[in-house]
C-alpha cells in the first residue's frame, strides 16, 4: 500500500488493523500532512482515539521526484531511533509505534502542534534553551552505543555526497543560481574555480564516505528540528551513519551561523558540547555546509543580501582551508 493524502480511509484502516497497528475497534477518521517532507511521504493519521505519524520511503526523493533515492533509508531511520533509546535523550525524539519493513513504513509518536525550526532563519536568532538542548541531543546521539551491524547507509550517503561535496563546486551543474537571487551566479564562480578549495573539499568528501566513528544523525539542521514551546525534538535521521562526530557538529555550527549571522556560535557549540572534537575538522565541515547551502542545489529559506552571502562564503572558505 502506498501512502497518499488521497488514500482510501476504509482500506487503510483494514490494512493497519491487519498489521496490528490499530487497537481493537479503532477507526481512522482522516489523514493530513503534518508538514513539508523532503525525503519521504509523511502523514498524520487521526483516529477516534489518538493521532500518530506514518512515514513511507519511495525509490526517489519525495520533494524532488526526479532524484532517485534508496528505499531502505526508512530502515536506517528505524535503526537510529532504536539505537538512541535509553541514551538520556528520549524526551527529544518521537517514540516508535511500529515498523513494516516489507512496506517501507515507519509509525511514530505524533508530536502535535510543534514548529519546524527553520523559523530561526527568519528570526535570525535562537533561544538559549533551544540551543542548549540541540547541543545536548547531539552529544547524546554521539554517545549512544552502536551495534556492529548498524546500517552503513552508503547509497544514500553517496547521493548526499554529490550534493555536499561535488555539485556545488561544478561551474556547470545545471542549476540557475540567478533564478534564486540575481548576482548569486557571479558570486559563486570564484569558489567553483578555486582549485585548492576544491581539492580540500574532495578530501573531506572522501572522509564522509568512510563508515567509522560514532552514531551520527547525518542531517543535523533546522529542517530536522521541531520546537514545541521550550522543548526541542529531533526528527528525520534517514541520513544517519557511523562517522566522525565533527560532521554533525559542523552542520549544526554552519546553520546557527547562517541563521543568526553570529560566528561566535562556533565557540559556543564547542564549549557547550564539552567533549573532545577535532576543532579544525568541525570548522572544515561547517565551511563546506555553508558553501553548499548558499551556492548548491539544497537552498534554504534564507533571505540575505548578496553582500551578506559573500561574507559568509569568504568565512566558509577560510574555515575549510584552515586560515
Amino acid at each position: 500500500m502506498q501512502l497518499t493524502t488521497a488514500i482510501d480511509i476504509a482500506l487503510f484502516t483494514d490494512f493497519l488493523s491487519e498489521k496490528g497497528m490499530l487497537n481493537p475497534n479503532e477507526k481512522i477518521e482522516k489523514v493530513e500532512i503534518p508538514g513539508e517532507g523532503n525525503m519521504n511521504v509523511v502523514l498524520r493519521v487521526i483516529t477516534g482515539q489518538r493521532s500518530f505519524i506514518a512515514k513511507q520511503s519511495r525509490p526517489f526523493v519525495q520533494k524532488y521526484q526526479d532524484i532517485p533515492a534508496p528505499m531502505d533509508r526508512i530502515g536506517v531511520e528505524h535503526s537510529f531511533y532504536k539505537t538512541v533509546q535509553g541514551s538520556g535523550i528520549d524526551a527529544h525524539l518521537p517514540g516508535i509505534l511500529g515498523f513494516l519493513p516489507e512496506h517501507y513504513m515507519l509509525f511514530l509518536e505524533d508530536l502535535g502542534q510543534s514548529e519546524d525550526m527553520s523559523f530561526i532563519y527568519e528570526k535570525r536568532s535562537i533561544s538559549d534553551t533551544h540551543f542548549d538542548q540541540l547541543v545536548s541531543v547531539a552529544k547524546g546521539i554521539h554517545s549512544s552505543p552502536i551495534a556492529v551491524d548498524y546500517p552503513k547507509n552508503l547509497e544514500l550517503r553517496k547521493l548526499n555526497h554529490q550534493h555536499i561535496f561535488v555539485l556545488p563546486f561544478l561551474e556547470d551543474n545545471g542549476f540557475s543560481l540567478d533564478g534564486i537571487q540575481p548576482g548569486l551566479e557571479a558570486l559563486s564562480l570564484p569558489f567553483k574555480t578555486a582549485q585548492a578549495l576544491k581539492e580540500k573539499v574532495e578530501g573531506l568528501g572522501a572522509l564522509y564516505l568512510v563508515s567509522d566513528g560514532v552514531l551520527l544523525h547525518g542531517d543535523y539542521y533546522p529542517g530536522s528540528w521541531m520546537a514545541k514551546t521550550d522543548d526541542v525534538y529531533v526528527l528525520d535521521p534517514e541520513f544517519s551513519y557511523q562517522g566522525p562526530l565533527e560532521f554533525d557538529l559542523g552542520v549544526l555550527v554552519a546553520h546557527l551561523c547562517m541563521a543568526t549571522g553570529d560566528t561566535g556560535f562556533f565557540d559556543k557549540v564547542i564549549e557547550r558540547y564539552n567533549g573532545r572534537p577535532n576543532v579544525q575538522l568541525v570548522r572544515e565541515f561547517a565551511g563546506i555546509e555553508i558553501i553548499r547551502r548558499l551556492i548548491g542545489l539544497a537552498q534554504l529559506p534564507l533571505d540575505r543580501t548578496i553582500g551578506e552571502k559573500e561574507q559568509l562564503l569568504h568565512l566558509a572558505e577560510k574555515w575549510v582551508m584552515g586560515n
